[in-house]
């Protein structure tokens, strides 16, 4: 009898070297039990190689830009204000001097579209840059890489370390590396929730042992997915979690610039000495060191042709140019090119000459107009948001003068930073005004529910609902917005 896992018809998967599984048949024992194969291969851990060279300066650069930013924007001040916070809990977001209103929505909205059609636009030109480069997942590794390779040693001695059976020098090096970790993970956390609750009553919050329960949710569980992601998941993200590198290829044609490997130079691979003549062996450039691999953050080899597990990194790039230099052989064995130069044997010029093709422009037209368009309107946006809603206590009532009065609540929004007097009128029926308070003071960045009353002369106007207009504006000129609401006259 055969168990229902572990057997495809009379075949099993048996892991190999590295992630790849072949098909091996399985054999009965003479006793009729079925010997039972996992179906899944053991990860091998990756322990990528250090390196130096341009595209390594270039993603090091990005990794310190990108924290400073992220790290610093919390602690800047505008005005007696976080420059950067998100207050969900009064609903609003300030932008430095921009005030923004949950009723702002669009512009997030915009700012994800226009997001989504960069990336397009740069995965079309050159590939995966920003997942080599500015991605989170990819900035983090690299940091807890160096973190580890500061305190474990280079590759080999990591990889023996990981071999070597427990003693006093590996707990003290594993422990003290966790240690660092995180406690960088929790700064992140940390700095994560300071960009929605202001960061410096965050942190003396945190002293005082009064931090609310969902800020230390918020900030264990950011660090914890920051300690997880950068610390042990790695490439698996890259590879098997992140979307985008699955749906990448749909944005690929061939000619995106991506990482590759020249097999025309390349091939045939082998060792020789510095001195030899590769033409008289019969071998490429390549003298098959596996240094491309060794580097490599996701573990592939680049001469196998373009992979979706490919970051775009570069790291091989610049170790295959050293390796290169020491041959005294020409620099781009592995480099950024595209399918149709490498095919053609195309130069720079050809290449760049195919970066503005009809896919691209249709992107980067797009992607202006809608940044444009976006600038434009916060530009021109009114610093002043109302909403008008009716009280339902009191729809329309007769009061004393012969009037006809219907009630209102009106949420008055000042966007600006500093103190407004807003004057409310009301237009739209003959002998219409406003018969409660017609000048409201709203703080700066506050908002405020002002109760409003309408008159008409009774019988005015015939029974039934009529259009009126709020108008509601700052004294002395400036701001200016006008809603409309309806005004009921009982039959």
């Amino acid at each position: 009898m055969r168990p229902p896992w572990g057997l495809i018809g009379d075949c099993s998967l048996e892991p190999t070297s590295g992630d790849r599984r072949k098909i091996i048949p399985i054999v009965a024992a003479s006793d009729d039990s079925a010997e039972l194969v996992s179906l899944y291969a053991a990860q091998q851990k990756i322990h990528p190689r250090s390196v130096s060279g341009f595209f390594s300066q270039w993603r090091w650069a990005l990794v310190i830009f990108t924290q400073l930013v992220f790290y610093g924007l919390p602690w800047l001040e505008w005005g007696q204000r976080q420059a950067v916070l998100f207050d969900l809990g009064a609903r609003r977001f300030f932008i430095f001097g921009l005030v923004l209103y949950p009723q702002d929505f669009i512009y997030l909205t915009g700012l994800l579209v226009i997001s989504a059609l960069a990336l397009f636009l740069f995965t079309a030109v050159a590939g995966r840059l920003w997942c080599g480069y500015a991605c989170p997942q990819t900035v983090y590794t690299e940091i807890f890489l160096w973190i580890e390779h500061h305190i474990e040693g280079d590759r080999q001695a990591r990889i023996r370390l990981d071999e070597s059976p427990m003693s006093l020098e590996k707990i003290v090096k594993r422990s003290f590396k966790h240690i660092v970790w995180l406690t960088l993970s929790v700064w992140t956390g940390y700095t994560f929730v300071g960009y929605f609750s202001p960061i410096r009553d965050l942190g003396m919050a945190f002293l005082t042992t009064q931090m609310g329960g969902w800020e230390i949710f918020w900030v264990l569980f950011y660090g914890f997915a920051t300690y997880g992601n950068a610390g042990f998941m790695r490439e698996q993200v890259c590879k098997y979690m992140c979307p985008y590198a699955r749906f990448q290829s749909a944005m690929f044609d061939k000619d995106t610039l991506i990482v590759t490997y020249d097999e025309a130079r390349g091939d045939p691979r082998g060792s020789r000495s510095r001195k030899a003549d590769p033409a008289a062996l019969g071998l490429g450039s390549c003298v098959d060191c596996s240094l491309c691999v060794q580097v490599c953050p996701t573990g592939i080899d680049i001469r196998e042709g373009l992979q979706y597990e490919c970051i775009g990194c570069g790291a091989c790039v610049d170790v295959c140019d050293t390796v290169m230099d020491k041959m005294n052989y020409p620099r781009g064995l592995i480099r950024y090119s595209t399918q149709n130069a490498v095919s053609n044997k195309w130069g720079r010029p050809e290449i760049m000459q195919r970066v503005f093709r009809p896919r691209t422009i249709l992107y980067g037209v797009v992607l202006l107009a809608l940044t444009v368009g976006l600038l434009v309107s916060l530009v021109l946006r009114t610093p002043l948001k109302v909403d008008i809603v009716r009280d339902r206590a009191a729809l329309s009532r007769i009061v004393s003068g012969g009037k006809l009065e219907n009630v209102y609540r009106l949420q008055i929004m000042n966007a600006t930073e500093k103190e407004q007097t807003y004057v409310i009128q009301a237009t739209g029926l003959e002998g219409i005004e406003v018969a409660s308070e017609q000048q409201v003071v709203i703080e700066p960045a506050q908002s405020r529910w002002v109760p409003v009353r309408l008159q008409i002369p009774y019988g005015a106007v015939p029974p039934g609902s009529h259009t009126v207009y709020f108008a509601v504006g700052e004294a002395g000129g400036g701001a200016h917005v006008s809603e409309k609401s309806v005004f009921l006259v009982p039959r």
